[in-house]
């Protein structure tokens, strides 16, 4: 279960020049394993359950993003985003809160990642750390690169 479509599908080292690099395949999971992790602060056992699946598979498909990416940037290889193996929210091929296509081999799933209440997942709330602002947190968009719209600070999740 992935709910995060981003649009971004292709990364490039600065002085890239067609045909002159490697190129590793991060497969759509393995960011979402990726994102959950480190840009929404889940543990695997969360990020595991928000993606339909066994820990020990988070825990494998997160190593195997981390290598790949790992490998890119010492070696200097692109890094394009494409494939795996997920489903997006709702099974119907909506996307995450209905915001286009959700592609990929279905493997099952529950929907939107609810095991913590308001926080986690795409539902939540994001809480300014410098002046207590709150807002709905907005599904897709990490608090980390919502700005509080009293003070300007990066937000954090509640």
């Amino acid at each position: 279960m992935v709910s995060f479509e981003h649009q971004l599908r292709h990364f490039k080292p600065g002085d890239f020049k067609e045909g002159c690099f490697e190129e590793i395949a991060l497969t759509v999971d393995e960011l979402e394993a990726m994102r959950l992790s480190f840009l929404e602060n889940l543990s695997q056992i969360e990020a595991a359950e928000c993606m339909d699946i066994h820990q020990s598979t988070f825990q494998r498909t997160l190593k195997r993003a981390l290598e790949k990416v790992t490998e890119a940037f010492v070696y200097g290889k692109s890094i394009k985003i494409e494939g795996g193996d997920y489903k997006m929210p709702g099974g119907d091929g909506n996307g995450p809160a209905g915001e286009g296509p959700g592609v990929g081999r279905s493997r099952g799933g529950r929907g939107r990642c609810r095991i913590r209440g308001d926080a986690g997942g795409p539902e939540g709330t994001c809480i300014c750390p410098e002046c207590g602002h709150e807002m709905p947190h907005k599904p897709g968009v990490p608090c980390n690169e919502a700005k509080c719209e009293k003070c300007g600070t990066s937000m954090v999740r509640k």
